[in-house]
């Protein structure tokens, strides 16, 4: 039936042109951003799925730039622990000669001891990191270095984090409120008081080879002690840079991960886009013909 009321076949050209037009701005949105999935409404599991792996490698970032400075820190102290190590070395040689030294000879030998007695202060004391200087520590302060090396949440919400610790206590040459480091702890030696590493003095030792003997057991401990410092912070400076490592990765993987779940394959979106600039021409034919037809209607009327 032609009808001048009722153009069924122009409505159902204008329904097919909607969809197509509706289709192409999917597909250019598609395009412009890059994501399949760029609101809740185009898939609400997808990007729910998304957004809280996106929340996470934020936070695994976070962890990337604290291992980042504790890694800072623990390598400054370990730089510092094994130049002290040297001139301690070099101080317990001095105190060797010393011993079988003549009197005039010991005090030039102290002179050269008390050069490296003033080196150690200053090494220490400069081997500052973002204002943490491991190697001088206040006992009544905190008893570690915890650097933040992960962030884990349970399938529950639940979050822990992961941590590096240091015990300073291991590291600590010298202590800035008493005599407990490494370096200023004071022991008692047979005829010359109490002695540490940084105040030993060759030159009131008696001739008796019992106190040259007090003073190189007293660098000897001190070695010992800071070889294991020493050992703690490169076991430490070693996990940090594993986890770093770890971590970088880790990210990488979330991300490859949420971009399979929401970004769009631009091969197929470039294909989708042509075929369907292809169908609203045809469409905007297809309406053009449909329109026509009323017209048609006049030539039965002449």
């Amino acid at each position: 039936m032609a009808s001048i009321n009722t153009n069924a076949s122009a409505m159902t050209a204008l329904q097919t042109l909607n969809t197509i037009s509706k289709n192409m701005a999917t597909t250019q949105s598609r395009i412009s951003t890059g994501l399949r999935v760029a609101e809740a409404s185009d898939n609400a599991a997808y990007w729910s799925i998304a957004t809280t792996m996106r929340s996470d490698n934020k936070a695994n970032s976070v962890v990337q730039d604290a291992m980042g400075l504790g890694a800072g820190k623990v390598d400054t102290a370990y730089t510092a622990m094994n130049d002290a190590i040297g001139v301690v070395d070099q101080i317990k040689e001095k105190v060797l000669l010393a011993k079988s030294a003549s009197t005039e000879d010991r005090a030039k030998i102290q002179s050269e001891i008390d050069a490296l007695q003033s080196h150690l202060t200053d090494s220490i004391g400069s081997a500052s990191y973002a204002g943490s200087n491991l190697l001088q520590t206040d006992p009544g302060g905190a008893g570690n270095l915890s650097v933040i090396s992960s962030y884990n949440r349970s399938a529950a919400g639940a979050v822990t984090t992961g941590t590096i610790d240091v015990a300073l206590a291991n590291v600590r040459l010298i202590d800035t409120t008493g005599n407990t480091g490494i370096l200023d702890l004071e022991t008692a030696t047979t005829n010359s008081g109490n002695v540490s590493v940084l105040t030993l003095d060759v030159t009131t030792a008696t001739h008796q080879s019992a106190d040259f003997d007090d003073m190189l057991t007293i660098v000897e401990a001190a070695l010992s002690d800071m070889a294991t410092g020493a050992a703690e912070l490169g076991a430490a400076k070693s996990r940090i840079d594993l986890q770093k490592e770890f971590v970088s990765k880790l990210s990488d993987a979330i991300d490859r991960g949420v971009g399979q779940l929401v970004d769009a394959d631009m091969n197929e979106e470039s294909a989708r886009l042509s075929a369907l600039q292809v169908q609203q021409q045809l469409g905007v034919q297809a309406l053009s013909i449909a329109n026509s037809n009323s017209q048609n209607i006049l030539s039965l009327f002449r």
